[in-house]
């Protein structure tokens, strides 16, 4: 997929998928080399939580951070965080990509740990 074809898709989810303070969105960013993940309230438009690969507690452990074991360990990690905040529900946000990979490993880990979505 293109860039621009990302973009096209990026918009037609954004315009279904809304998050609020209740059930915020997780939105997933994918790039060549690492993977962000953030709990985002769309009616203020705050960032809640946040985690990716650039987090020391991940990066440390790692060969290399563009894996789907990476993807899992940032999914394990912002659950537990949100889990913390009480936040159990979320609406997923997969940034234009297909669900496959690296984005449905995090969204699976997400979910291991009791995310709901």
């Amino acid at each position: 997929m293109t860039q621009k074809s990302i973009d096209k898709v990026k918009r037609r989810i954004r315009q279904k998928v809304k998050g609020t303070s209740e059930k915020p969105r997780l939105s997933v960013f994918r790039s060549n080399n690492h993977i962000y993940a953030q709990l985002i309230d769309d009616v203020i438009g705050k960032t809640i939580l946040s985690s990716s690969t650039l987090d020391k507690s991940i990066s440390s452990g790692l060969d290399s951070t563009s894996t789907c074991e990476a993807s899992i360990l940032v999914g394990k990690l912002l659950a537990k965080k949100s889990l913390e905040a009480n936040i159990d529900k979320v609406v997923f946000d997969r940034g234009g990509h297909i669900y496959h990979g690296r984005i449905k490993a995090l969204a699976d880990a997400a979910r291991e740990e009791g995310l709901k979505f």
